[in-house]
């Protein structure tokens, strides 16, 4: 395995916490992990060590009890198309990457891998594995802000629909640990007891 590089990527990092999180029954973006008060901050910390810039999508900024850069997503609806949206009016021309709050073992092995299967004639490069397309972990490109306009604008809010039609680049991961989403409690459960195995082992 080669060396990580040591450089910071340069192009945006978008943390998603805004979603309704109504699997888990409570926010998930707040609930703690690691050393950390909330999961929120866990990935942001961990996502600034590999990114200059990470901005966290979010509704609500006023609910996280840390200090962070935020992309306030002021659409009435609950989507990622909402936030796709909002990321891209801030950033235009620009491709950033994003990843879901609840995606805590997302590592920089992983994010470098898929930067470097990017290029300038894809809309999308994705984290892919035998689970599917993970559309919360990769680089999306400006070049998809009228599509996911005329979405939010027709009230069509799946990502997968839109990654058929469109240039996507899917990246295959055969560690399918590294992409496990905390949607319900006992996912989160056996996230935090897997996060203690690997840091009692470092």
């Amino acid at each position: 395995m080669s060396k990580l590089s040591t450089k910071k990527i340069s192009f945006p990092c978008v943390l998603f916490a805004g979603g309704k999180s109504s699997r888990m029954g409570e926010d998930k973006s707040l609930l703690p992990f690691g050393a950390y008060t909330t999961l929120a901050e866990f990935q942001y910390c961990k996502l600034q060590q590999i990114f200059e810039t990470v901005y966290i999508s979010t509704k609500e900024p006023s609910k996280f009890p840390f200090q962070a850069d935020f992309i306030v997503d002021k659409y009435d609806v609950y989507a990622p198309t909402a936030g796709f949206c909002s990321i891209f009016e801030k950033f235009p021309s620009e491709k950033v990457f994003v990843l879901g709050v609840d995606m805590p073992f997302v590592d920089e092995e992983v994010i470098r891998k898929i930067i470097d299967n990017d290029t300038s004639s894809v809309d999308a490069t994705l984290a892919f594995t035998l689970n599917g397309t993970e559309s919360l972990c990769g680089i999306y490109h400006y070049s998809l802000y009228q599509p996911f306009q005329k979405m939010l604008q027709e009230g069509n809010h799946k990502l997968r629909y839109l990654l058929q039609e469109v240039k996507t680049n899917l990246v295959l991961f055969e560690n399918e640990e590294k992409f496990l989403n905390l949607n319900e409690p006992h996912q989160y459960q056996k996230a935090k007891k897997i996060y203690d195995i690997i840091t009692k082992n470092k």
